[in-house]
C-alpha cells in the first residue's frame, strides 16, 4: 500500500518576491527610533567614559580569579570539576602530581578563554575546593588578538586573595560546625 503525499507549494506574488514592503517597514522602524531618540532622548543613555564609569549591577560577577592557601599555593587540586561543568568549554586544565604524598595534585596549566566564557558561574558552583571565583567586579578589557584573552594561571592568581574557606574538614572541630 503506497502512501500518498500531497505537495503544497506556497503561492507568492511579485510583491512577496521582491521584499520591498518588508524593506520599507524595516526602514520605518529605524527612522522612528532615530527621531524619537533624536528629539525626545527617552531611550538613550550616554556616559562620558574615561571620567564616568558604568555602574554594574550588584550581582555582576566580573573576571575569574584563583584562590590561594595560607602558604601561597593555589587551592586548585585539578579535579576537573569546573571544566566539566563549563557549558562553553573555555577552561583548560592539565594536572600534575607532586613528589610529596600529602599534597594533592595541582594544575600545571590552568587557562580560561575569556572570549568563549559566557559568565554563567557554573565553574564556581562546581568547584569543591573554593579555588575559583568570579567576584572581582572587574570587566574584561578589550583585546586585539585572541591570544590576549587567554587567562593563564599566573593571570588568574594575580587577582587572587587568600581564601578563608575551610577545605576538606580541616581543623579539630570540623564536625561540630555543621
Amino acid at each position: 500500500m503506497a502512501a500518498r503525499v500531497k505537495i503544497v507549494r506556497p503561492t507568492r506574488t511579485f510583491k512577496d518576491e521582491i521584499y520591498l514592503v518588508e524593506v520599507v517597514r524595516g526602514l520605518g522602524v529605524t527612522l522612528r527610533h532615530l527621531f524619537v531618540n533624536l528629539l525626545f532622548r527617552r531611550e538613550t543613555t550616554t556616559i562620558q567614559y574615561p571620567e564616568e564609569k558604568a555602574t554594574y549591577p550588584e550581582r555582576f560577577r566580573g573576571l575569574h580569579r584563583l584562590m590561594t592557601r595560607d602558604d601561597g599555593s593555589v587551592r586548585c587540586v585539578a579535579c576537573m570539576m569546573c571544566s566539566t561543568a563549563c557549558p562553553a568549554r573555555c577552561i583548560h586544565i592539565e594536572p600534575a602530581q607532586t613528589d610529596d604524598a600529602k599534597v594533592e595534585k595541582f594544575p600545571a596549566v590552568f587557562q580560561i578563554d575569556e572570549l568563549l566564557c559566557v559568565d554563567c558561574g557554573l565553574c564556581v558552583e562546581a568547584c569543591p575546593c573554593d579555588a575559583i571565583r568570579m567576584d572581582t567586579g572587574v570587566h574584561p578589557s578589550p583585546v586585539l588578538h585572541r591570544k590576549d584573552a587567554l587567562m593563564s594561571k599566573i593571570d588568574l592568581l594575580s587577582r587572587s586573595a587568600r581564601s578563608i574557606a575551610v577545605q576538606g574538614g580541616e581543623g579539630p572541630d570540623w564536625r561540630k560546625s555543621s
